[in-house]
């Protein structure tokens, strides 16, 4: 039953979102504009902290990768907000599943959302010159599930406290910037002041951005499996915080 349950929460958040045509399009608009402006205007800048044979558009394509799975993962948690607007979540509440269920089933809804999305960008990308390491294509598909899972999770854990979209969005905009900004996906961290650079190494999505830019142009800051130890380690926490706030949250 409760398989089946999380099965079921999972194929509704897919068919909303294969049904929102506009909502694909428009989630992929501002990385497209990231990637193509910043990545044909400084191609031929050079980075001290970069290899000489890596380009900018190279170095920049995994991060904005990563952004898209960040922001399409963590605001998957308006559909809480909103179910709980229109009293689908209440009929969800009292039905024999587990709240614990209910969670992990919007959770893995969201995350194959973001991952649907971050695969897209990574195909999109290639028009602009962006070239990766063939057989990293594999190994960064376990470094964008990490970051999808993560994310999606801490936006349902944020979304239980909210009581209006506007207000979800809001939250989710002041938080999510910093941690984009300070992840390494857009420069070098190695080029950032010492007090921003500490800030960085306690961001998660910096180890995500980092593990996806080693196994798509084999260039990293930190060792592989530090990326993929941290954001497993994080992706877990986050699922236990959802869930505990699942469990407490009151849908009225």
């Amino acid at each position: 039953m409760e398989l089946y349950g999380i099965y079921v929460l999972w194929l509704r958040d897919l068919k909303r979102y294969i049904r929102a045509r506009s909502r694909i399009i428009g989630s992929l608009g501002m990385p497209i504009f990231f990637l193509a402006f910043l990545g044909i205007g400084f191609r031929r800048a050079q980075i001290p902290s970069l290899p000489e044979n890596l380009s900018y558009i190279d170095f920049l394509a995994p991060g904005i990768v990563s952004m898209v799975v960040l922001f399409t993962g963590t605001f998957s948690g308006v559909s809480i907000v909103w179910d709980r607007q229109f009293g689908f979540l209440r009929e969800i509440m009292v039905s024999p599943l587990s709240r614990t269920t209910i969670s992990l089933g919007r959770t893995i809804g969201g995350a194959t959302t973001a991952i649907i999305q971050g695969t897209l960008m990574l195909f999109v990308s290639f028009l602009v010159g962006f070239r990766p390491a063939l057989d990293g294509l594999i190994y960064s598909m376990f470094f964008m599930v990490l970051i999808a899972i993560s994310f999606t999770g801490l936006g349902i854990a944020i979304s239980t406290l909210m009581e209006d979209i506007h207000g979800f969005q809001l939250v989710i905009n002041f938080f999510l910037f910093p941690l984009f900004f300070l992840s390494g996906a857009l420069f070098p961290i190695s080029e950032l002041p010492p007090f921003l650079r500490s800030l960085t190494y306690l961001n998660p999505l910096t180890y995500g951005v980092d593990g996806m830019r080693w196994s798509l142009v084999r260039f990293s800051e930190f060792s592989p499996l530090v990326d993929l130890s941290v954001l497993f380690v994080f992706s877990v926490f986050v699922i236990l915080l959802s869930t505990f706030m699942f469990e407490r949250t009151e849908v009225g």
